[in-house]
């Protein structure tokens, strides 16, 4: 027997639908490239994202047909972010950050057939555009005013294809399992991969992502996404500001530590995310100029674990911190940081070990650590494993590929290994590919990370195995360092008091800077590399 209910499907042209019939007043700010700073509401964008639906249709743009954009998190992009799925065709972001052989793969297996991009990125349009092979047009989002001369083809002024639209025009509903947008992975190893969402997978994961225990958004607040929306549609931020009608800023290309201030300020934002690097920037800028930023109450953080120290240095301004864990292929939302109501009584210490986990699981998302031979582990705290993940906007495949990614349960591996708790918190300790084995144990490179960061004057590090002969692999800490600058005693000093004796390090480098992918996240290959032949002053 079915329920009476109406199947109504699940689109996300219907969350800017909802904003602008339930909150169309509420503002959304955007720092455009070329014309400042841009101010209109929820019920502006629906209009206008109309608009561009209709501006798609007439340009040919058919179901499923890929979209390009380059672009900056401004208030055209997010128009797109609901216009071109909305019309039944594939919202493709391009992270620009990526080598030009990335992004010349991606844009060719894509298949895109026209690109959005902003003007800062018409110098990298027209070094790429000689390789693609299915561009069909840009539109670069200005007006005509700000219109740069350019070598590409088939071009066109975003504002004056917009003024030719009235916005008389209704979303059409189809099948809600239609894809909506296509983000790659940042490929650090072989060439990226893409993940397709579908309208139905990003509506689920938008309704579980508000929730009092993750983002909490609602209409009270001002949020403003530093994440870009090119990195895994700004880890579905703007998605849920317009279910929630929350205030939303965007803050284009400049998010300095000094802009990001002066913005929370000037807007009264809430809740910012953004990567730690982004947070640490901010966080010397404020505390060295003595900015309070008053309504700046919660700060989200993704892409790599954070610190301790900065845990501590949020507290001490009145920020909570929460940690949030996923990956491209999970939409990309897994778990998030919050304590539980039984938790809220522990000292301040006892909580800090729990916020620097990596939080608990989303509602639709199911998680379980497995060993070798495929055995689901304990949750005690204490076993790890390689974690594996399932649920409704969790990937079952990479696009145009037909290897296989899921077991015979639908158990997707995350490529991590991790451990966790009778209370549903995860524990990650490494990534499979970067634990270091030293004599038969495991010694997990992102704890050893997090904790070389809390030493004074480690801007960043990063740790590898390096060859030893008795011991398989042994720890190489490598560091960029602030001013003033740390010594090799200083920080095996500071590491001595946090970490296990054979965990320590067997040596430390000082580099200017680490490799880093287009996400941010530091290439750990690059670095097996670059110290292959490194000899420990242990090894002899």
């Amino acid at each position: 027997m079915l329920g009476l209910m109406q199947s109504h499907q699940l689109l996300v042209s219907s969350l800017l639908t909802h904003a602008a019939l339930n909150h169309s007043d509420t503002e959304i700010i955007s720092y455009t490239v070329d014309e400042g700073c841009f101010r209109y509401t929820y019920a502006d964008a629906e209009l206008r994202a109309r608009q561009l639906g209709q501006v798609l249709l007439t340009l040919g743009v058919e179901t499923g047909d890929r979209i390009g954009t380059l672009a900056w998190n401004t208030h055209r992009h997010l128009e797109l972010f609901f216009a071109v799925p909305g019309v039944g065709a594939v919202c493709h972001t391009i992270n620009p950050r990526l080598f030009d052989e990335q992004l010349d793969y991606i844009i060719n297996h894509a298949e895109d057939r026209f690109i959005f991009l902003d003007t800062s990125f018409v110098e990298l349009a027209e070094r790429l555009a000689p390789n693609l092979t299915s561009v069909e047009g840009w539109i670069i989002m200005t007006d005509e005013a700000h219109m740069p001369e350019t070598s590409l083809q088939n071009v066109h002024c975003y504002e004056t294809l917009m003024a030719a639209e009235d916005g008389n025009f209704n979303w059409p509903s189809f099948d809600e399992n239609t894809a909506s947008s296509l983000c790659y992975t940042s490929g650090t190893t072989g060439n990226p991969k893409g993940v397709l969402y579908a309208n139905r997978s990003t509506v689920i994961h938008t309704l579980s992502a508000m929730q009092p225990d993750v983002h909490d958004i609602s209409s009270k607040g001002c949020i403003l996404p530093i994440a870009p929306m090119f990195h895994a549609n700004s880890w579905g931020i703007p998605y849920c500001a317009a279910a929630g009608g929350t205030k939303l800023v965007l803050m284009g290309r400049d998010v300095s530590g000094e802009n990001i201030a002066r913005v929370i300020d000037e807007e009264g934002v809430t809740y910012a995310l953004a990567v730690p690097t982004v947070w640490l920037d901010y966080l010397n800028h404020a505390e060295a100029n003595n900015i309070a930023n008053d309504s700046f109450v919660k700060v989200g953080i993704g892409g790599t674990a954070p610190p301790r120290s900065m845990y501590e240095r949020f507290a001490a301004r009145g920020v909570e911190v929460r940690q949030g864990w996923g990956m491209t292929e999970m939409s990309p939302l897994g778990t998030f940081g919050t304590l539980k109501g039984n938790q809220m009584n522990l000292d301040d210490e006892a909580k800090l070990d729990i916020r620097v986990m990596q939080g608990r699981g989303l509602f639709g998302v199911e998680m379980c650590v497995m060993d070798d031979d495929g055995n689901i582990l304990p949750r005690d705290g204490k076993t790890s494993g390689y974690l594996k993940v399932r649920g409704p906007w969790v990937t079952n495949g990479y696009f145009k590929r037909d290897t296989p990614v899921l077991d015979d349960d639908n158990w997707f591996d995350t490529g991590d290994i991790a451990v966790i708790h009778p209370d549903g918190f995860l524990q990650l300790t490494d990534r499979a590919k970067d634990v270091v084995k030293s004599g038969g144990e495991w010694i997990s490179s992102m704890d050893l990370e997090n904790e070389a960061m809390g030493c004074p004057g480690v801007e960043e590090a990063a740790v590898i195995g390096a060859y030893h002969p008795k011991w398989d692999e042994r720890p190489l800490l490598i560091v960029v360092a602030g001013d003033p600058a740390p010594t090799k005693d200083d920080i095996m000093a500071y590491l001595k008091e946090k970490v296990a004796k054979w965990w320590l390090p067997d040596d430390i480098v000082f580099v200017d800077d680490l490799p880093h992918t287009g996400t941010g996240k530091v290439l750990k290959a690059d670095l097996r590399t670059q110290f292959k032949d490194y000899v420990l002053p242990t090894a002899g």
